[in-house]
């Protein structure tokens, strides 16, 4: 005897199936007892063919549509709540579920888990999805959803959700300090204790050059002497002189302001040959700024120490009435670029042409000038620069690097924010803030020029690296209508601090945009800011020794080099920058370290502190020397890196400046009431008239 076979097709069925002849169901069977059809109900009528012997197992199965003409709209699917309700109106079910107490049980959870279903689970209103458009099509229908199931909501609620709990290391993380407690008062203490190992380092900078070079301009630090490279005035005297009064380093600023007394003035009146530019940003910027520091013109007095400020403002009078000359002297409204001291008079630079950004960068210190001696004759003859250069042809606001102060006119096609073009585009936006940044001033042009190349440089200079996607700025060596170059002087890292101040004017983000002050452009400038700081920190992080070469290529679509990587195989960016041999030495500049702090002042992001930490800790471990001093580098791609006899003044006068303000209280030198000028001396806004 064959097993029998039992085929069981559960459908929602009309129970007058007509079966076949051959496979009538057995009537006589015994019934099922009641408890086990009342608690054995279902929704669905249940069928099983039997089919008994091999005689009927040879043939074709019986629901087959060669043996059977069935009604095919029996066996059709119906919708769930329709199987429920046309359940609910049938006596059977009514009775069995009446005798049945699990069945009652059973069928009030089912009716209460579909209500729940429909109701309690739909979408939260205020929920919104990453395509707006598509919640706007639908919200009515949800909001009526929502509101009918407002009700079973209060009944029925879900516990509310707890936020993630963060490990130690992810909250000190999420501080922007690695591996340091959230604590307010923590992290605060951490940071005043960097800011304490940055005067560190100036003192070490300066006993270095007290005790080997005090009255040369720079020192030269590995073979312990003093070098006049910028006209002999004592550039670092007066370069770092301002930086020793915003660390309160009052024997600092006694002995820089007695030399200052006792032998500036003597030797403007006996030297030679200056540069128009560099003594302009470095010695009259810094007199100008100790002058308001130590209490000039009702201004901060932060030191007793030194002269009275009277020595200073008239010691910049001299020397500008000096420098006058390369205006004086010049056909056109452009200066000559060098100045001999002693006789008053100026000569243009070799070849007979200025830079763009040397002319242009002269502006702050002079118009201070006029404002605090009260003698106009300064800021006019800088002003009449920026007035002839907006009458000038540029490209998108973009100019060439070079002018000549014989015609007025821009010479060559080369157009670059790295040197002989930076500066310009910074005092575009600093010359309008020190001004009292009003667009009805004199100056509101000079914001105009500042817009206008700043879309230039997002449109023309603005580029991405491969293979991880760096910003950068490149450059157009002949002009708009030439190759683009992807090469990126560090210089050019002061652009991320200019934008971010253009955009906010000095203010943090919160308060700009609570105050709606800023505009979609603005937002652009901010975020192209954000991106070009991450680059230049990455120059600094992809070498061997953490800090950054003169000049950059990157990899592009276009562009590429072999074996001319940074040396640190760990970096993300090891294969987007490029760093040629002759370019790879560190001047211990300060731009990036000058972005940092500006960036952190606006954003109040703690990262660009902690990138400035690295910084800073690559600068103490490579570049200083244990006699006094800190000492440039041959090439940042090696360690041990060899070292230049050279410490440039802009070491104390802007990079450990710049590293101080960043690590300190944002109270400090305010960015809404100072201006830097490009030597990071802070000059006060608001000019009076």
């Amino acid at each position: 005897m064959h097993p029998l076979i039992i085929s069981k097709f559960v459908y929602d069925i009309d129970l007058n199936i007509p079966f076949p002849s051959a496979e009538k169901p057995n009537h006589d069977a015994p019934k099922q007892s009641n408890s086990e059809l009342n608690c054995g109900v279902s929704l669905s009528a249940s069928i099983e063919l039997v089919i008994g012997s091999s005689s009927t197992m040879s043939n074709s199965l019986p629901y087959s549509t060669k043996d059977v003409d069935y009604d095919n709209a029996k066996f059709r699917h119906r919708s769930f709540f329709k199987v429920i309700t046309q359940s609910l109106v049938t006596s059977n079910l009514k009775r069995d579920c009446v005798s049945c107490s699990t069945g009652k049980f059973l069928f009030l959870v089912l009716i209460f888990g579909v209500a729940y279903l429909m109701l309690a689970h739909t979408t939260p209103a205020g929920v919104v999805s990453n395509d707006e458009a598509i919640v706007n099509r639908n919200s009515d229908a949800n909001s009526s959803i929502v509101n009918g199931a407002t009700k079973l909501k209060r009944f029925w609620r879900r516990p509310p959700r707890l936020p993630p709990r963060l490990s130690p290391e992810e909250k000190g993380s999420s501080n922007g300090v690695g591996g340091v407690s959230g604590n307010p008062d923590v992290v605060r203490s951490m940071w005043i204790a960097r800011q304490q190992k940055v005067k560190k380092a100036f003192v070490h900078a300066w006993s270095g050059y007290k005790k080997f070079a005090m009255g040369y301009d720079e020192l030269m630090p590995l073979s312990q002497r003093g070098v006049d490279g910028l006209g002999g005035l004592g550039a670092t005297v007066v370069d770092a002189l301002d930086t020793a009064m915003i660390m309160g380093l009052d024997e600092v600023v006694a002995e820089a302001g007695s030399w200052i007394e006792e032998h500036l003035s003597q030797r403007i009146s006996k030297k030679g040959q200056v540069n128009l530019f560099e003594t302009t940003i470095r010695v009259l910027g810094g007199l100008l700024s100790a002058y308001h520091l130590s209490g000039g013109e009702k201004g901060m007095n932060l030191t007793h120490a030194g002269p009275k400020p009277a020595v200073y403002l008239e010691t910049a009078k001299d020397l500008a009435d000096r420098l006058l000359s390369a205006f004086t002297a010049s056909p056109t409204a452009i200066p000559l670029s060098d100045v001999i001291l002693h006789e008053k008079t100026a000569h243009p630079a070799p070849g007979g042409m200025s830079s763009t950004s040397e002319v242009s960068t002269l502006q702050l210190e002079f118009n201070y000038l006029s404002s605090v001696s009260g003698d106009q004759k300064y800021g006019l003859a800088a002003m009449k620069v920026m007035e002839h250069m907006k009458t000038l042809p540029k490209t998108e606001g973009l100019v060439p690097i070079y002018i000549s102060p014989h015609s007025g006119e821009f010479g060559g096609e080369n157009i670059r924010l790295g040197s002989r073009g930076d500066s310009y585009y910074e005092y575009l936006i600093k010359v309008w803030l020190q001004s009292g940044a009003s667009s009805n001033s004199n100056t509101s042009y000079l914001y105009e020029m500042y817009k206008e190349a700043m879309n230039g440089v997002r449109h023309l200079l603005v580029r991405k690296s491969i293979p991880n996607g760096l910003v950068f700025v490149g450059e157009l060596p002949y002009g708009s209508k030439g190759g683009f170059s992807p090469k990126m002087d560090h210089l050019v890292c002061f652009l991320p601090g200019t934008l971010a101040l253009g955009a906010t004017k000095g203010l943090t983000k919160k308060q700009a945009m609570k105050n709606n002050m800023l505009n979609f452009e603005d937002l652009e400038n901010l975020k192209l800011a954000e991106d070009l700081t991450k680059t230049c920190f990455e120059m600094y992080a992809v070498t061997s020794t953490g800090l950054a070469p003169e000049i950059v290529y990157f990899h592009t679509e276009e562009f590429s080099e072999q074996d001319q990587d940074g040396g640190n195989k760990t970096s993300e960016f090891v294969n987007d920058i490029i760093i040629r041999p002759a370019d790879r030495h560190n001047l211990l500049r300060p731009e990036t370290v000058e972005s940092l702090f500006v960036l952190y002042r606006i954003t109040e992001d703690p990262k660009y502190r902690e990138w400035g930490w690295q910084i800073f800790e690559a600068f103490e471990k490579h570049t200083k020397v244990d006699a006094g001093g800190y000492c440039s580098l041959d090439d940042v791609t090696r360690v041990p890196p060899h070292r230049r006899d050279k410490m440039e003044t802009f070491f104390l006068g802007e990079t450990l400046k710049y590293f101080y303000l960043l690590f300190g209280d944002s109270s400090l030198i305010p960015l809404d009431k100072f201006v830097f000028n490009t030597e990071a001396h802070p000059i006060p806004i608001n000019l009076k008239k």
